[in-house]
């Protein structure tokens, strides 16, 4: 089945250029836009669609709040939110991260990369694999001066695990773990369920996040 994705972006020609893009792919289907925060929670709670294409900056509720919006609503599939940011607004990655967004990106990518990009957030990866998306993190959480989550929560984790959190944290997709590791792809997938379920978190991205919380993986 198609990949059903939603665009909310208060740019009128972001909106047509990506639907465009999208649709004219085998896999993706377009089901709607918004133009701005509330229009675009409403919607996507009526719509449900697989990804949503959320700019950060938009009227009435940016997209921050919209995000937030959705993933305390517990929507059942959950929304897979694919943050559009650009360089001037570092600062609302990291909250993006936490707030339960499954990536971000730069809304001036390359078209190969959005489209890459909404199959692997669609896929249930965060897309943090570019090193641009490598480097906003570690901007962000750097200026956070101490751990906001103790060590100790990493306790539960054999030293397997501590190693694939590490590599998640880097930007590593599956494909490239395996590489790293020296294992199947499928032993990857097993070791980062069990790192997700064994640390209680929803996704990639917010192992990430706790990652660089609890000091395991730092800045740089």
């Amino acid at each position: 089945m198609a990949i059903t994705v939603f665009i909310a972006d208060d740019q009128a020609m972001v909106r047509q250029g990506f639907g465009a893009l999208l649709a004219a792919q085998h896999d993706i289907s377009v089901v709607g836009d918004a133009d701005n925060g509330v229009a675009a929670v409403a919607e996507v709670k009526r719509l449900r669609p697989d990804v949503v294409l959320m700019d950060v900056r938009m009227p009435q509720m940016n997209g921050l709040e919209a995000a937030r919006a959705l993933m305390s609503a517990h929507l059942d599939p959950p929304v897979r939110i694919l943050m559009l940011t650009t360089f001037d607004i570092d600062d609302y990655v990291y909250e993006a991260l936490t707030i339960g967004a499954s990536g971000f990106m730069l809304k001036d990518a390359p078209a190969d990369e959005l489209i890459r990009g909404v199959r692997v957030v669609a896929a249930g990866e965060a897309l943090l694999a570019p090193s641009v998306t490598r480097r906003l993190i570690a901007d962000v959480t750097s200026r956070r001066a101490a751990p906001r989550t103790h060590p100790s929560t990493l306790a539960v984790l054999t030293p397997r695990e501590r190693e694939v959190l590490e590599l998640i944290a880097q930007g590593l997709s599956n494909t490239e773990l395996a590489a790293s590791l020296f294992v199947a792809e499928q032993t990857v997938k097993t070791h980062v369920g069990k790192v997700l379920g064994k640390l209680g978190l929803r996704d990639r991205a917010q192992a990430v996040v706790l990652a660089y919380e609890s000091g395991l993986v730092t800045p740089g």
